[in-house]
């Protein structure tokens, strides 16, 4: 297969990365299930390589996919990566993020991550 469903409809699984992706952006490390942070790693990528483009077209296709309910979060999420976070990667050819294992989630001891971004501040 060429993704994971993660017990989702296509529509919940793609509110999820949204919403995950967003939060990665402003936060630069999340902590989430290893499954979800696998798929998630791959779409974060995506749009950090959209961002070191740079020109309009980029940004109008990382403003469709980052989340936008909370207006003044998605603006910060996008302006910090376009100003901030695409010129510190301007070198590196991907490899952006990196995942960093916690253990079992107690419950249901689902494998928990931590994923972030590599040089973070």
């Amino acid at each position: 297969m060429a993704y994971q469903k993660l017990g989702r409809d296509s529509s919940a699984r793609k509110a999820l990365f949204r919403d995950l992706v967003t939060d990665l952006f402003i936060h630069e490390r999340i902590q989430t299930t290893e499954a979800k942070a696998k798929e998630l790693r791959s779409i974060a990528e995506k749009l950090i390589t959209l961002a070191k483009r740079g020109d309009l077209h980029a940004r109008r296709q990382v403003a469709a996919f980052v989340r936008r309910e909370a207006a003044n979060e998605s603006q910060d999420a996008i302006q910090k990566l376009f100003s901030d976070l695409a010129p510190r990667y301007a070198e590196r050819q991907g490899g952006y993020t990196r995942i960093l294992k916690l253990g079992p989630r107690r419950g249901d001891a689902a494998p928990m991550v931590y994923l972030e971004l590599v040089d973070r501040a």
